[in-house]
């Protein structure tokens, strides 16, 4: 029987904050910064005659600066160009948590640079996750979803691209997202029939600090794990809304002890305070917990 990877990992996704891999005084500050994960960029925001330097500049940072506790992603150039096939050198080279393609549109985008990692032996723990921004995208998002259960496929998650669906679709930017809605419920449904991380789309307006909190309550919402930054501003907002809620966690910590009881070894379903609780609820809750732990512990880390 084929072994299928998917990714189980449990670490806060929160809030992705990406920095242009160009910017070496946004790079200088990461380390104060209490956001979850940083996506290095190398694609938007750096311009077509600064690659050589950005690159250049991440292969200096992860030499020298380790963020310790927090997710690192560095985002390409489409790897069917030579600046993405550049770009991919780099991540290998830098070794990273994840390398984030862009316009992810079928499978085969996954499992081409899936087989380029494989081929420059690098570590199983570089992962793939995929950029879903395009009409296309969004339409095959369940195939590309099920790339994560293929031999070597390393994919771990998507991650939204608001700005570039827009465009294709002409659906305007607009409050609520109400015409987009439908798009962003079939990403999530696709990453979670298959295991998958998903992060919501960046909020354009970093001044709008009460949009953005609407927005990310949405997301939450709407079932997502957090969401891509891209000011510092939007980060304590967005760990607030994906946080452990404090009631779930409570409820979290009477399923795994309404199980731990020698009267429901064996059991799949039991009576909790006069609640039917299926033991498949277990592993949410402990998956919960552990992320809490995780919150907490940083926290007292800083403190």
């Amino acid at each position: 029987m084929a072994e299928f990877y998917v990714d189980n990992t449990v670490r806060p996704r929160r809030s992705l904050l990406s920095v242009p891999a160009i910017n070496l005084r946004a790079l200088a500050k990461l380390g104060s910064l209490d956001c979850d994960g940083v996506i290095f960029d190398l694609e938007d925001s750096v311009a077509p005659e600064m690659k050589d330097e950005a690159r250049d500049n991440l292969l200096t940072f992860f030499t020298q600066t380790p963020l310790i506790g927090r997710e690192t992603m560095i985002r390409i150039n489409p790897v069917s160009t030579n600046v993405g096939r550049d770009d991919l050198k780099a991540v290998i080279a830098c070794q990273p948590n994840a390398v984030l393609l862009p316009k992810v549109e079928q499978p085969s985008d996954i499992h081409d640079v899936a087989d380029v990692l494989a081929e420059a032996d690098a570590a199983d723990t570089l992962k793939i996750w995929a950029m879903i921004e395009t009409p296309k995208g969004i339409l095959n998002v369940a195939a590309i979803a099920e790339a994560s259960h293929t031999l070597g496929a390393r994919l771990g998650g998507f991650v939204i691209g608001l700005n570039d669906l827009r465009k294709e679709t002409r659906v305007p930017a607009q409050p609520g997202r109400t015409y987009l809605v439908p798009w962003l419920m079939q990403v999530v449904l696709a990453a979670r029939a298959y295991g998958l991380e998903v992060i919501d789309s960046v909020s354009n307006d970093f001044r709008d600090l009460d949009g953005f909190t609407a927005e990310c309550a949405q997301g939450r919402a709407m079932g997502f794990d957090g969401k891509m930054l891209i000011h510092p501003a939007q980060i304590e907002p967005a760990n607030r809304a994906f946080a452990p809620d404090e009631d779930a966690l409570a409820e979290a910590h009477e399923i795994i002890a309404a199980f731990a009881k020698p009267e429901s070894v064996g059991l799949n379903v039991i009576n909790s305070n006069g609640r039917m609780i299926e033991r498949l609820h277990v592993g949410q809750a402990t998956r919960l917990v552990a992320l809490a732990a995780i919150i907490d512990q940083r926290k007292a880390e800083k403190a």
